[in-house]
């Protein structure tokens, strides 16, 4: 009998291919279905390379023994970012059903580029887009895309709004951006990718950009200015700046409004936090992150423009191989942002909001909230602690008086070594400070409180 070729080794169901399936299977329900996983953390390059050993040969080491050190020695040095005290940066907690539902969109073969081979996808992605564009307040017509993450989804909207400029007729020496100078990284980085100035407005002494500030910078760059982006939710501290003046600047003046609201623009799902997002309506482009407070799994940020043809006259890409998807008016996905090739990553977000609905995921952003309020409440008490600001959302920033950085630091270290949580030192006005990113519904009063008795 002849046997087959070996390349199709990789793509027949055979027995091995079941031993496999199986294996990755057998690991993937373990790992949803335990509440207590380890919270773990990183070993150094030299003792990683000695426990792992040499897996990539000409023959293979086989599915079993790969999965083996998986298990054995790589997932431990990873941190567990669900774990309920991971606490620091900006947390991801999946819900199970978000996490269950991404194996199934590796297993399907899907692409989501396209309407044309990714119909059922995408569909199920704008009914996603559809129902967070109407939380926000925008127009019925309002749309995009799912992408990568913040960072591509605040640079996308940026070059659909010079683009738009462009468009108008205007012609600057230098083009500019507005933001407040505690606006996200990605906005710089965006700036150093597209050849822009970034003018950064102070905020006011609650860190909130407020439109005075704005019309001021527009006032003195005149033309050169195509968007001005506001926080809704800043990662240091949970600020979301005041959206309703500035709004009414950018309208007045004619300028592209980005709400870079990565982190904190899921708060509006909340009755507890919708007044701080009263002008978010107005918005030219804005970004949320289903990766941090919509709990799906990474990578996901979603894309929405008010006019989403702006968006598609930025970003389509033009080749002859292209032409039978770029010539048609359907819904393609890979014309909205910087980016071509793309997975159906907004699918579990779908299915998890199908599933549970709606009104599960306003209780659970709600209970991160109102614990950020309750544990601000309790650092207030502690004589050794100062509560820096009090937080709009789910983060907390305080400091021990009378620490320095090592001290920050030495903490921090000892909280993971003993597997108590993962606290990471921040630091604000040249002062280093504690933080708590609270996003995970499992996180408890009782879990920061036994964190804050480590630092007396």
């Amino acid at each position: 009998m002849t046997q087959r070729p070996q390349p199709a080794r990789m793509h027949d169901v055979t027995d091995e291919t079941r031993q496999i399936v199986d294996l990755v299977l057998d690991y993937s329900r373990n790992r949803l279905l335990t509440d207590d996983n380890p919270l773990d953390k990183p070993l150094p390059p030299v003792e990683l390379a000695r426990l792992a050993g040499t897996t990539i040969s000409e023959a293979g080491i086989g599915a079993r023994k790969a999965m083996g050190v998986f298990e054995h020695v790589l997932a431990p040095a990873c941190l567990t970012i669900d774990d309920p005290r991971y606490l620091s940066f900006i947390p991801s907690a999946p819900s199970k059903a978000a996490a269950a539902f991404d194996l199934v969109v590796s297993a399907s073969a899907l692409y989501g580029g396209s309407w044309l081979e990714g119909a059922g996808a995408v569909h199920a992605e704008n009914e996603v887009l559809r129902w967070l564009s109407a939380e926000f307040g925008l127009p019925a017509g309002a749309g995009g895309v799912f992408v990568q993450g913040g960072t591509l989804g605040n640079l996308s909207a940026l070059v659909a709004a010079r683009e738009t400029a462009r468009d108008r007729g205007i012609r600057p020496d230098r083009w500019r951006v507005v933001c407040s100078a505690e606006a996200h990284s990605s906005i710089k980085s965006a700036a150093r990718v597209m050849d822009i100035e970034v003018v950064p407005v102070a905020p006011d002494a609650g860190g909130v950009l407020r439109g005075d500030a704005v019309r001021a910078a527009l006032d003195e760059h005149g033309d050169s200015v195509f968007a001005v982006v506001a926080t809704a939710g800043s990662t240091n501290f949970g600020i979301v700046d005041d959206l309703a003046s500035i709004s009414s600047v950018t309208r007045e003046k004619g300028v592209w409004l980005h709400v870079d609201g990565a982190y904190g623009l899921a708060g509006m799902l909340s009755p507890a936090a919708r007044s701080f997002f009263a002008g978010v309506e107005h918005a030219d482009s804005l970004i949320v992150d289903p990766h941090k407070w919509l709990f799906a799994p990474f990578d996901a940020c979603a894309l929405i423009y008010r006019d989403p043809e702006l968006g598609r006259r930025a970003h389509t890409q033009h080749a002859e191989y292209l032409d039978t998807l770029t010539e048609t008016s359907d819904w393609s996905p890979s014309d909205f942002a910087a980016h071509l090739t793309r997975r159906a990553r907004g699918l579990p977000l779908w299915f998890s909001l199908a599933t549970y609905g709606a009104g599960v995921y306003r209780d659970a952003i709600t209970s991160s909230i109102e614990l950020a309020r309750r544990i601000a409440d309790e650092i207030e008490t502690r004589p050794e602690l100062e509560l820096v600001r009090r937080p709009q959302l789910g983060v907390v920033v305080f400091e021990r008086r009378g620490w320095e950085k090592a001290d920050y630091n030495a903490w921090s270290s000892k909280l993971l070594d003993d597997q108590h949580a993962f606290v990471t030192p921040s630091s604000h006005a040249g002062r280093t400070n504690a933080r708590f990113a609270i996003l995970n519904p499992r996180t408890t009063f009782e879990d920061l409180t036994g964190i804050l008795d480590t630092m007396a």
